[in-house]
């Protein structure tokens, strides 16, 4: 096999192993619906073989960011339709990732009463809201009743996004979000079923991966994680407690035949990163930096050499709406601007040139 042979990961059937990866660009605008900017900056990527969304919000609680899209209401499930519709009519596959933000918020942001997290920590630092920064606000600690509502909203999203023609779901476990505040003992503290011991620690997010894959299917929903990624203060330091924790995260989710796990690590090659592939069993979706530009080169010995079974790239991608062509021509890539990666205008989003634009400028 090679990067641009096809592959199937459950029900999604992928033209190559090229996944674009989940990236945080804030173009959806204060209503969180997903506008003809949107819909431009995905379909232009639908050669990859899957996409997969930025992270969506499921409540208005759960919102990170200023420009989010969220998959709340019906405007919103609209709009993620047209996205879908766009990158289907080019012969591309969606997914969208499905986000509660817990922690890395501000009521300035969610317009509500509270933010939540599986303890009543707050994150050390300032959070960009809509009026400039402030310090993070301590949290809400969910209660038993709130978490059956949470995981609720996780499955209501991962069915709207099915209703609007996606593709599937991919659980946001990673990065320092809601879900991973749960896995990590800096950020869960609870002394009740849902905390403490990794078995515990793990319990509320296969919880919600098993309501959401008993509503939309368990080959359409995939699940994201970044074990010792220690960001926005989910710190995973104890190498015995993380292979513990995740260890026992994909022995749980071996059984239910889901369509992959994505995982986000430094080393993807390493033994402690292979044994979770072995452990889970399916499909496996590798990612080896989260500031760091994957290279052909790296893709190419990542499936070549076995280690996966897809490859997520994320900042190539972003400068190249057609990396697939590229990579597999050998052609040179644009250069990322980084001063473009967030914002709310088309400039670093949609106006990346092709080959053919760049031939046709001669």
């Amino acid at each position: 096999m090679d990067l641009f042979s096809p592959l199937s990961l459950g029900s999604i059937d992928l033209a190559n192993r090229l996944v674009m990866a989940p990236l945080t660009r804030t173009r959806s605008g204060e209503s969180g619906v997903p506008n003809d900017l949107n819909v431009e900056h995905y379909s232009q990527r639908a050669s990859a073989g899957l996409i997969i969304t930025e992270g969506t919000y499921p409540s208005a609680e759960s919102r990170s960011y200023p420009g989010q899209p969220g998959i709340v209401t019906d405007e919103q499930e609209a709009g993620w339709k047209r996205v879908a519709d766009a990158v289907h009519e080019r012969g591309g596959k969606l997914v969208m990732q499905v986000m509660n933000g817990g922690r890395v918020s501000h009521t300035d942001i969610t317009g509500t009463p509270r933010i939540v997290a599986p303890s009543a920590i707050a994150i050390d630092g300032e959070v960009h809201v809509p009026s400039g920064k402030k310090p993070f606000p301590e949290p809400h600690e969910l209660t038993i009743d709130e978490l059956a509502v949470v995981r609720g909203e996780f499955v209501e999203a991962s069915r709207r996004a099915v209703r609007a023609g996606l593709d599937g779901v991919e659980l946001h476990s990673a990065n320092g979000y809601l879900l991973h505040q749960f896995l990590s003992p800096a950020s869960n503290q609870r002394t009740d079923e849902f905390g403490g011991s990794p078995e515990n620690r793990i319990r509320f997010v296969v919880s919600v991966v098993e309501a959401v894959a008993e509503a939309i299917g368990a080959d359409r929903t995939g699940i994201r994680i970044s074990p010792s990624h220690n960001i926005q203060d989910v710190l995973e330091t104890d190498d015995a407690d993380v292979r513990a924790t995740y260890g026992a995260l994909m022995d749980a989710l071996s059984p239910l035949g889901l369509a992959f796990v994505s995982i986000l690590h430094a080393d993807p090659t390493g033994a402690f990163v292979q044994e979770l592939r072995t452990r889970f069993g399916g499909g496996f979706v590798v990612n080896s930096g989260f500031s760091h530009m994957t290279t052909r080169e790296e893709a190419t010995t990542l499936i070549e050499g076995d280690f996966a079974d897809a490859v997520a790239v994320g900042r190539a991608i972003i400068a190249n709406p057609d990396l697939v062509e590229r990579w597999e021509g050998g052609h040179p890539e644009n250069e990322l601007d980084p001063a473009t990666l967030y914002g709310s205008s088309a400039d670093g989003y949609t106006t990346y040139p092709t080959l053919g634009e760049l031939a046709r400028q001669g």
